[in-house]
């Protein structure tokens, strides 16, 4: 009688609870695509992409590979960096759907843009 009844438990319960693990895991993969992070290269003198399209809350990492310095600096001053030496990053995570174009302040002609959908 008892075995019967642990079955009869099992067997509903445990659906049940696999059901629970499938409805909540595409919710957890949604958000974590949300707040992914994104890389950006600079590389001999430029952005590498030179334009990137990434969902909101989405964090992009700038990281210099050129043997010279580099500041990335948005053209209407929402984010800046301190000066990259070789192999260092910046980050900066967009939070508003938008087109953002930036540059490096020390090489102007250096640009970039980043959309944010």
């Amino acid at each position: 009688m008892k075995r019967k009844l642990f079955v009869g438990t099992l067997a509903v319960v445990l659906p049940l609870a696999i059901s629970g693990v499938l409805l909540l895991h595409p919710t957890r993969a949604r958000s974590e695509d949300k707040s992914s992070a994104t890389e950006v290269r600079i590389d001999n003198f430029n952005f590498g992409p030179e334009t990137l399209t990434v969902p909101t809350n989405s964090t992009v990492n700038w990281v210099n590979k050129d043997d010279v310095p580099h500041v990335i600096a948005s053209n209407d001053s929402l984010f800046k960096s301190k000066a990259l030496d070789t192999d260092e990053k910046y980050s900066f995570t967009f939070t508003k759907a938008g087109t953002y174009p930036y540059y490096c302040s020390v090489h102007p002609k250096m640009v970039g843009k980043i959309v944010v959908q």
